[in-house]
């Protein structure tokens, strides 16, 4: 594919080999060449340092150990972020929901599902009363034979995706975007809502600063390989540092 890394060609065999951990993305190809793309360039850096290690996965761990770091949230950063996000923080909260699935199958290719999906969100945007009636019609979920309906769902119960858009919407809304999940793209709905009770800061602070720790993590180590990609001589293909697994 006559792509190079400071100045080391990646085979593509290589890239073959990395697709099939791919076959989820929306561009298998791209997603493994620059899985691979990325993975030399930190190699590259873990060697520069003398980073050793049993295994390239290994040296890759010990290289963002070494490297990217950042502070422990503190209780103040803790309770911030637990006042703002004061919905999350409720036990016993239950959603009446209702959705549209458009299931990803081989014969349903992800683009053409995708145009459908959309067609019929805006058809809902405009006649929301028809939900029931499109549900029956569309939905690849067997829901659809009530209308769409799930019943009354409590966090957790959903795909984590499903379940942070469900609680965000209030009693009524219909979602403005599509919903994507390993089940497919979903309209979603929520309808009405009882509330819990709100649970402790003490309750959740260490999973609090669990959270902030790996999201500030998460930056650092964005921002990491992208200096690293733009300092690494690479040719055949434009590479964003974050677009990679290894960033999750």
């Amino acid at each position: 594919m006559g792509i190079a890394v400071n100045g080391v060609d990646i085979n593509d065999s290589a890239i073959e080999a990395e697709i099939a951990h791919h076959q989820e993305a929306r561009n298998p190809l791209r997603e493994a060449v620059h899985e691979v793309v990325l993975r030399r360039v930190l190699l590259d850096e873990a060697q520069r340092l003398e980073i050793a290690g049993d295994s390239d996965d290994e040296r890759i761990e010990a290289l963002f150990a070494q490297e990217v770091t950042v502070p422990e949230a503190d209780e103040e950063a803790c309770l911030r972020y637990y006042l703002s996000q004061a919905d999350r923080f409720r036990s016993g909260d239950l959603v009446e929901a209702r959705h549209i699935l458009f299931q990803v199958t081989p014969s349903a290719p992800l683009d053409l599902l995708r145009q459908t999906a959309e067609a019929i969100l805006a058809e809902l945007q405009a006649q929301p009363e028809r939900f029931a009636e499109l549900a029956g019609q569309y939905s690849n979920c067997p829901s659809g034979a009530v209308g769409g309906s799930l019943g009354q769902l409590a966090r957790g119960q959903c795909v984590p995706e499903f379940d942070e858009l469900l609680f965000r919407l209030q009693p009524g809304e219909l979602s403005g975007r599509l919903l994507e999940t390993r089940f497919g793209l979903h309209i979603v709905q929520a309808q009405r809502r009882v509330a819990g009770e709100v649970i402790p800061f003490a309750t959740v602070k260490a999973q609090i600063a669990d959270e902030l720790q790996r999201q500030s993590w998460q930056r650092a180590l964005h921002q990491y390989l992208h200096i690293l990609v733009g300092r690494a001589d690479i040719e055949g293909v434009e590479l964003e540092g974050a677009d990679t697994p290894l960033v999750q």
